[in-house]
């Protein structure tokens, strides 16, 4: 059987095939200079649903970072606070001893040894306050405002609650606690470091020998330098949490990098190889599209 092949016909063939030309064109364009794989899921459904599962990821990731970087500065901070605390501490022990010395120093020689005491122990209190963006590093979840403030009656409030922390998640399932108890660093009560310094003075003042209060003291040394090495501890693992975070950033930017971006090379050279096919194309149809009898019998 053959076939009838009409003008008309070449004519609707050339324009389908040129438009078709036309359209990848047009998308490889699209490509290039949006630098994109695809512009809609529908283009390619599989991909698509991988890039969003990569998003996500990244997402959640980007969250964990943020954890990461605050946790650490609560860690820094803590730190930092108990590291100047027990520096104070050793001081406070220190000029304990030297005014256990009775036989050496007069009641002035006391009497300037309890002031120095009296603004050591004012220091330990501000460092025992510290605070970042507003929440005190070593009062837990609580919102007073402070960690130790006096009572007025010669004691010190604790506004802590006992056993609540402050903790942030680093990944999936892993959570460090990034605040300190100051209860177990600076002590509560009578047993506190401000009112063990308290006694120090006092007895300074009334003439009591003072040597009995350096137990104390290096029993609340002994809990500073605990507590700061476990809070060392969960410093080296949060910074741990922050080398994994960064090598799965890049890890997961390079996966949705080769699923959702293209290859510039590799679409500059479709590129030009499809405008050579539109080109071609168009000097086809101009040959299809020529004069035809009807044009002659007019």
């Amino acid at each position: 059987m053959i076939s009838r092949v009409t003008a008309q016909t070449m004519t609707q063939a050339s324009l389908r095939h040129l438009q078709t030309n036309l359209t990848e064109l047009a998308r490889l364009q699209e490509q290039a200079t949006s630098q994109r794989a695809f512009l809609a899921p529908s283009d390619n459904p599989s991909a698509a649903a991988q890039t969003l599962g990569l998003h996500a990821e990244q997402a959640r990731n980007t969250q964990y970072a943020r954890n990461i970087d605050d946790g650490l500065a609560w860690v820094s901070t803590v730190d930092a606070a108990i590291g100047a605390s027990t520096a104070l501490l050793q001081r406070a022990r220190a000029l304990t001893l030297q005014g256990a010395n009775d036989g050496a120093l007069d009641a002035t020689a006391k009497e300037a040894i309890a002031v120095e005491l009296e603004g050591i122990r004012d220091e330990l209190l501000g460092k025992a306050n510290t605070s970042l963006l507003g929440r005190s590093v070593f009062a837990g979840t609580s919102d007073a405002g402070y960690a130790f403030r006096p009572d007025g009656a010669g004691g010190y409030d604790f506004s802590g609650t006992p056993g609540s922390s402050v903790e942030r998640r680093l990944s999936d399932g892993v959570t460090v606690r990034v605040d300190a108890d100051g209860a177990e660093v600076f002590g509560t009560g009578d047993e506190s470091v401000f009112a063990l310094i308290d006694d120090v003075v006092a007895d300074l003042r009334a003439g009591t020998n003072v040597r009995s209060h350096v137990d104390g003291i290096d029993e609340r040394l002994t809990a500073m330098l605990s507590a700061q090495g476990a809070v060392g501890a969960r410093q080296a693992q949060i910074e741990r949490a922050k080398e994994v975070a960064v090598d799965t950033s890049v890890s997961l930017e390079t996966r949705r990098a080769a699923v959702e971006d293209v290859d510039s090379v590799e679409v500059f050279v479709q590129l030009q190889a499809q405008e050579l096919v539109y080109r071609s194309a168009l000097q086809v149809t101009s040959r299809v599209l020529q004069p035809t009898l009807m044009d002659f019998l007019s």
